[in-house]
């Protein structure tokens, strides 16, 4: 009998449990440990509706989120110097318009900061002597570039150049037949007359041989304020800046990529120039990994004059011909590679777009087609200042190119 009564006992718990489970939709168990060999639920067909009525999907929002959002505005105490270049006669040369560069308060286009007061320019670059020149940039010029002058009054004709980058390269002391001081000077009488716009004489590179040159040209052009490219720390840099002061012209300090020494050199610069007749070129690479330490330097240099850097104020200038150095630019490569018309003109471009944002003021450049593009991106990025179509911005994956 105890045994009997014991499990009655035993099935008579399930069905207290069950008698306390009816008429629950929901069972939740605290502290409660189940020791089962194996555990079993049953759901009668009844209740599926309910339970995929409770797992319903979500409704999707029908608008965004709305979040307040400010301009990340930046007030830098200091602003770039501002430089002019070439001289009308009113001002004692005989330029038809200078043009200015620098005078930033902002990163190159922060124009929800500050307004770009005086656009990037570019100079389109003239030899005086044979040098080799690729394909894709001697069609667009035919026989004038067999001499300085038609060169740079087809640049400016034909191409509406800025300025003008005449570089002196037949002066060069290994040249079998070097071009002399007085020549080379007489070289840039007769480009200045041919063309009104500003210009930038470039020497060869040799220190001695440049300064000597510089001697001749700043005086034969005294007044015209041309940009002297370039003055390095292997220079006499006394020397070089009084030549410039006493006859009115501006300089162009070149530094290798390293803003230790493009400050050593504005910094001695300074001692006998007025800042607004120095302008700086920290160097410009022509391959991918170079153009990077390029943008960097350029970006450093920028940023240290907006903070108050007072040896890094000075606007920036970039040899974006340089571009052409990369033998990708114009040598005949496999098909993937493209046409090489085009790839050249594409290399130079991209480094000058690149620059641009860096901060860049003033392009020296060969290809018109690269020209081109970065004066109407110049144009573009400086014309509407803060009346950007924000609904046609939001679709630019619809675009048309």
């Amino acid at each position: 009998m105890p045994e009997r009564a014991e499990k009655n006992s035993d099935l008579a718990l399930p069905r207290e449990i069950l008698d306390l489970l009816a008429g629950n939709d929901e069972l939740e168990l605290e502290d409660v440990d189940m020791i089962v060999e194996e555990l079993q639920f049953l759901y009668q067909p009844g209740v599926m509706p309910a339970l995929q009525r409770m797992v319903a999907a979500r409704a999707k929002p029908t608008s965004l989120l709305d979040a307040p959002f400010a301009l990340p505005v930046q007030k830098y105490p200091s602003q770039i110097v501002e430089v002019t270049l070439g001289a009308t006669k009113s001002q004692g040369g005989s330029r038809g318009r200078t043009i200015k560069i620098g005078g930033e308060k902002s990163p190159a286009f922060y124009t929800f900061e500050n307004p770009t007061l005086n656009s990037p320019v570019v100079s389109l670059d003239v030899f005086d002597s044979k040098v080799p020149i690729p394909k894709a940039v001697k069609t667009n010029f035919n026989d004038a570039i067999e001499d300085p002058v038609s060169w740079a009054k087809y640049a400016v004709d034909k191409f509406g150049a800025q300025m003008i980058t005449l570089h002196l390269v037949s002066i060069d002391p290994l040249n079998p037949k070097p071009s002399t001081p007085a020549e080379a000077a007489k070289t840039v009488e007769d480009v200045l007359q041919a063309v009104d716009v500003p210009l930038v004489v470039g020497g060869c590179g040799d220190p001695q041989k440049d300064l000597a040159v510089f001697e001749k040209v700043t005086a034969a052009a005294e007044g015209e304020r041309l940009l002297i490219s370039t003055v390095t720390l292997d220079m006499d840099i006394e020397k070089s800046a009084k030549l410039i002061k006493q006859y009115g012209h501006v300089v162009l300090a070149f530094s290798p990529m390293d803003l230790n020494q493009a400050r050593e050199l504005n910094r001695r610069l300074l001692e006998f120039l007025p800042k607004e007749q120095i302008i700086m070129d920290t160097t410009t690479a022509a391959l991918g990994y170079g153009l990077d330490y390029a943008f960097t330097i350029m970006e450093r240099a920028r940023l240290a004059g907006l903070m108050g850097d007072p040896e890094l104020q000075q606007p920036m200038s970039s040899g974006t011909t340089n571009a052409w150095a990369a033998r990708e630019a114009w040598q005949t490569m496999d098909p993937q590679w493209g046409d090489k018309n085009l790839r050249g003109p594409l290399w130079e471009t991209v480094t000058g777009l690149t620059l641009l944002l860096a901060g860049v003021d003033l392009f020296m450049m060969l290809h018109p087609a690269a020209v081109r593009t970065l004066r109407n991106t110049v144009k573009r990025l400086s014309e509407k200042q803060g009346t950007a179509d924000v609904e046609k911005i939001a679709n630019w994956v619809s675009a048309k190119i």
